[in-house]
């Protein structure tokens, strides 16, 4: 096809050329310091265009021959750029494939043959790669000095470079993500924290965030960030349910007097509140440091709809109420008859309506559920043993010694 197009080019030129110069009637003439020179127009256009592609070639031939240091120049610099940018695919490969001091060398070459290269010296998101890949293989070969200096470096040059910018922020994550190997809670920290905010809120970020927090035993922040991880996605529902519910726990537990307590209770997320082995595990801590009342009203709620819960939730909810019985009040016992009728085989439920009836002293119907909890191996250990010493108690006021001997026996088994 390529050359039917050039045979009809031809033709095309050899008729323009034939209809333009066929007719060879004009006549040039030059006239110079008294001499005449005559010459046909087709002569003299085919001489002056002879002369016009003579002075380009010469034009041409001589901006080359100036210009030669210049391509030398430019095509050593663009030898180095290859070399350098070879040197730097060569210390990606590497560290993937854990030849760590493979990697370091070859990003160490690639760093050197570009500040040998002064045209190359500007190309700062080079550099900071290169340093990061350094960083990064100095820090699997436990070379705390030198991952330290590659990351400084990395850090300062891509502050420099508007054009380094996403750099700066993985330097700053790898950064964070190293100081939680090095078990550096507060480094890690104050590095995320320098992170612009929308970085601050990507998933990595959250996650090396829960991570420092976890490690620097601040339960508080690090269930607000498990929170937006849970909202970011960043879990399985289950997951999510479960490290929530885990780290409302820690928070809880840094209590150290009910007054404390309190104040980390009401720091908590609605939902954490709502969550019914979250309000049981407040009750316990409430009750150990003797604020029954209290834990009984975080415990209420819960009670007005045990319908609507799982039996696994009953089952913490329920003892979670024995341990707080010390002061119950008459307005509980209709609670405790209906929670008895509906789940009184459950036995968890049918253990904490037993204790909460012999605290009021109604030793018949405590006595009848207590010993089926007590009976019953699916219960906690510790569960099973107060509901024995319980009805040795109730055997006592009763006057039945040799009942109260069994149930201390039962409970001495269970201890």
């Amino acid at each position: 096809m390529r050359a039917v197009i050039w045979f009809v080019l031809l033709f095309v030129v050899a008729v323009v050329a034939a209809t333009t110069l066929g007719g060879n009637d004009g006549l040039v003439s030059i006239y110079w310091a008294g001499q005449r020179l005559d010459l046909s127009l087709n002569f003299f256009l085919i001489l002056l265009a002879a002369l016009c592609f003579v002075l380009v070639t010469v034009f041409n031939a001589i901006n080359a021959l100036i210009g030669l240091p210049r391509r030398a120049r430019e095509w050593r610099v663009s030898r180095r750029d290859r070399t350098a940018q070879a040197s730097l695919r060569e210390a990606l490969a590497q560290y993937f494939g854990g030849r760590y001091s493979r990697a370091q060398k070859a990003a160490q070459r690639a760093l050197t043959i570009q500040a040998d290269t002064p045209e190359l010296a500007q190309d700062n998101e080079f550099t900071v790669l290169g340093h990061l890949l350094a960083a990064g293989s100095a820090h699997r070969l436990q070379d705390r000095a030198g991952r330290d200096r590659s990351i400084e470096r990395a850090l300062e040059l891509a502050r420099r470079s508007p054009s380094a910018r996403a750099a700066e922020e993985g330097a700053r994550l790898l950064a964070a993500e190293w100081a939680l190997d090095d078990r550096d809670a507060d480094r890690a920290l104050e590095l995320l924290g320098a992170l612009p905010t929308g970085v601050a809120r990507r998933t990595h970020a959250l996650r090396l965030r829960l991570q420092a927090t976890r490690l620097g035993r601040q339960p508080q922040e690090a269930l607000k960030t498990a929170r937006l991880l849970a909202k970011h996605q960043g879990f399985s529902k289950e997951a999510a349910q479960g490290l929530l519910r885990s780290l409302a726990f820690e928070s809880l537990e840094t209590a150290r007097d009910a007054e404390q307590l309190r104040r980390v209770w009401a720091q908590l997320d609605g939902l954490d509140r709502r969550d019914a082995f979250v309000a049981a595990r407040a009750a316990s801590l409430a009750a150990g440091f003797g604020a029954t009342d209290e834990a009984r009203g975080w415990l209420r709620p819960f009670w007005d709809r045990l319908a609507e819960l799982g039996a696994d939730e009953r089952a913490v909810l329920a003892l979670a109420l024995a341990e707080s019985v010390q002061g119950l009040g008459v307005e509980w016992l209709p609670k405790l008859e209906a929670a008895a009728q509906a789940y009184g085989r459950e036995p968890a439920m049918g253990y904490a309506v037993g204790i909460a009836l012999a605290d009021r002293q109604l030793w018949g119907k405590a006595r009848r559920l207590l010993e089926d909890a007590a009976a019953d191996a699916t219960l906690q250990a510790a569960a099973r043993r107060k509901a024995w010493l319980t009805l040795a108690r109730i055997a006592g006021e009763e006057g039945d010694a040799e009942r109260a001997a069994r149930a201390y026996e039962s409970a001495a088994i269970l201890a």
